[in-house]
């Protein structure tokens, strides 16, 4: 993360983990992976969401079940790879190979995207 920037804010950020869809957040692959949702191949082929009833889905399930919560930082990397290091953060793969799920996890959304480029692009 340390050397990763973003150009959006925290809000934005969040917002759009919560209305966006999988092609531009980790969190909703994982998510939409973990609660058995159908990844597609959308557009020209290169871009991946669980459709639009999966994603609205993957939003209302979201809505009744995530809560986000924030502490001001400066170096948000610092902070993160404490957290990482001492906490069970079994979602997070980014510095977090130790964690017992890391594996499962990464083969999970691995498997995901392997069916979604077998299935024809979906409309």
């Amino acid at each position: 993360m340390a050397n990763r920037t973003s150009t959006q804010n925290l809000r934005k950020r969040v917002r759009y983990h919560y209305r966006g869809n999988v092609a531009g957040s980790t969190l909703r692959l994982t998510l939409g992976c973990l609660l058995g949702l159908e990844l597609r191949r959308v557009g020209s082929g290169k871009r991946m969401t669980f459709g639009k009833a999966g994603e609205a889905a993957l939003s209302q399930w979201m809505a009744d079940n995530a809560q986000v919560c924030w502490v001001e930082q400066d170096e948000l990397w610092a902070l993160e790879s404490q957290f990482t290091s001492q906490l069970d953060l079994p979602l997070n793969l980014d510095q977090n190979r130790r964690n017992a799920f890391h594996s499962r996890l990464k083969d999970l959304r691995a498997q995901a995207r392997l069916r979604a480029r077998e299935l024809p692009i979906s409309a």
